[in-house]
């Protein structure tokens, strides 16, 4: 009898301690509207597709992002093939600045970013020379950016592909699927 209580007791101790991982987990949840703020990062309302699509689609837990590109401030794409008018560096910074026009348009599908459990899937496409092959650390500008803002759950599957050429003349394009709480 002693024997089976002190296992109880021991495992009581054990689920104890479990959820104030848990708990302690839960506290350092990344809010994603404030950790924006915190980088400087301010998301306009995205304009509307140039042709005949919707940016986002949300389908029960799941919200599907079409393609986005790197729009500046001013409104302009950047523009230009990686490896010949857009250096490696310029083109990291693209991807980055498409991950906010990503962000954007999914505040504007689902109201809070807080809503968002976790980035499940990325298709980053790269607009390169054929010599070029860095596509994956291209787009690790855009998954940096992720991980920053939602932390842990910013983390994604991912694929990155080289393209001949991309709509506009665009360095990088894309794409997100993300889960909802």
């Amino acid at each position: 009898m002693k024997k089976n209580f002190k296992s109880v007791l021991a495992l009581a101790c054990l689920f104890s301690m479990l959820l104030t991982t848990v708990s302690v987990q839960a506290q350092k949840a990344t809010d994603p509207e404030k950790k924006l703020k915190e980088l400087g990062i301010t998301l306009k309302k995205p304009g509307k597709p140039m042709a005949n699509f919707v940016s986002a689609v949300t389908v029960g837990k799941l919200v599907y992002l079409s393609g986005q590109g790197p729009l500046q401030d001013n409104g302009e794409f950047i523009r230009g093939k990686v490896g010949a008018e857009i250096s490696f560096e310029e083109a990291q910074k693209a991807a980055r600045l498409t991950g906010i026009s990503l962000l954007a348009a999914l505040k504007s599908e689902i109201g809070d970013l807080n809503k968002v459990k976790r980035i499940v899937k990325v298709l980053g496409m790269v607009n390169a020379v054929p010599e070029f092959d860095k596509h994956p650390f291209v787009i690790n500008g855009f998954s940096d950016l992720m991980v920053e803002v939602f932390g842990e759950n910013g983390r994604h599957a991912r694929s990155a592909i080289g393209l001949g050429s991309l709509p506009m003349n665009i360095p990088v394009e894309i794409e997100m699927i993300v889960e909802l709480k």
